[in-house]
């Protein structure tokens, strides 16, 4: 009889979304709930819906944005391509860099690993600079490790451009 296939134990993520192209808070909710759906991803925590102004060169409207935190037996490369999937689903095309999207889901923590390769790097190498990735992240998960030696909620002291990004009370955009 052949051995019982090894399972992974879960590892404790966190991912950033955003969207500034049609219906944004739809956009989300479908998105998280596809992921919550996958075989060996669970639902830990959903932050609150974030207005952001957009990151980078490209004029555009702003950013409906949110932060998870899941467990999940997945590895960083399946992890990514379950979230490049979901994008491309929802109408994600990427043209432009820094351009308005329908999607964006980024994997910005996978416990305490690291991982440097061509499509992918974690710990998210900006996040510990941005604001919208850490007011939602900090606000469910404080102590995430950002990989730098500091929390989310440490590096959310020193983060410029906090004022720009504000709490959507009634989840509109």
């Amino acid at each position: 009889m052949p051995d019982a296939p090894t399972r992974r134990a879960p590892t404790r993520c966190a991912l950033g979304l955003g969207a500034n192209v049609g219906d944004t808070r739809a956009t989300l909710d479908t998105a998280i709930s596809r992921l919550e759906q996958t075989e060996g991803v669970t639902l830990v925590a959903r932050s609150s819906d974030y207005r952001a102004p957009p990151w980078g060169p490209v004029p555009q409207d702003d950013y409906r944005n949110c932060c998870i935190v899941i467990d999940t037996t997945l590895t960083p490369q399946d992890l990514l391509g379950l979230c490049l999937r979901i994008e491309r689903e929802l109408g994600r095309v990427r043209d432009v860099r820094w351009g308005p999207r329908t999607l964006d889901i980024d994997v910005l923590i996978y416990g305490l690993q690291r991982v440097v390769e061509a499509d992918l790097e974690i710990p998210h190498p900006r996040m510990g600079d941005r604001a919208f990735v850490l007011i939602p992240l900090a606000e469910i998960w404080p102590d995430a490790p950002l990989g730098d030696g500091r929390t989310a909620i440490e590096a959310l002291e020193t983060c410029p451009d906090q004022e720009g990004v504000v709490k959507l009370e009634d989840r509109g955009l």
